[in-house]
């Protein structure tokens, strides 16, 4: 598999973190330990730098409320410089909650926007080493896995 192909099922990978609910083998194949976050665009949180366990358990957290969740990557750039690469791709995230969460409104947390990622090329393969994701639109953003366990946090 060249390069660019290896990138790009790379993203796929990632995108099947949430939409599997894999959270044990995948984030492995994924990520590097520790790796740089940004979701500032979608969650009032800081750009941070964490080690693997912890996101995994971020993760798994934040896609616990879900009943499904579907990622849409696509339109990859990817741009490669010896052992480090970027990957620019658009992203359709939709996020569904079950209707006891609803609560009689909209069911669907809605993220569009891009992905603009680094890897690094590790003894094991591409990693991803850094995400950002920009929104550029969202539907229901109450709805977002942050919201929704700030809201079941005790009072």
């Amino acid at each position: 598999m060249d390069t660019h192909a290896e990138l790009i099922e790379l993203m796929g990978r990632y995108a099947d973190i949430a939409d599997l609910k894999e959270f044990t083998e995948l984030p492995g194949r994924t990520f590097t330990d520790p790796l740089t976050l940004d979701f500032s665009s979608v969650a009032d949180i800081p750009p941070m730098t964490m080690p693997l366990g912890d996101y995994v358990e971020v993760l798994r957290a934040s896609f616990a409320p879900y009943t499904a969740t579907h990622h849409v990557i696509t339109g990859h750039v990817v741009t490669i410089d010896g052992e480090h690469a970027t990957i620019h791709a658009h992203v359709r995230a939709e996020h569904w909650v079950p209707g006891e969460l609803a609560a009689g409104g909209p069911d669907r947390w809605l993220v569009v926007g891009f992905y603009d990622n680094e890897a690094t090329r590790t003894p094991d393969g591409w990693r991803l080493s850094r995400i950002k994701l920009t929104a550029s639109h969202q539907e229901n953003p109450h709805l977002s896995g942050v919201a929704l366990a700030a809201a079941a946090q005790p009072r």
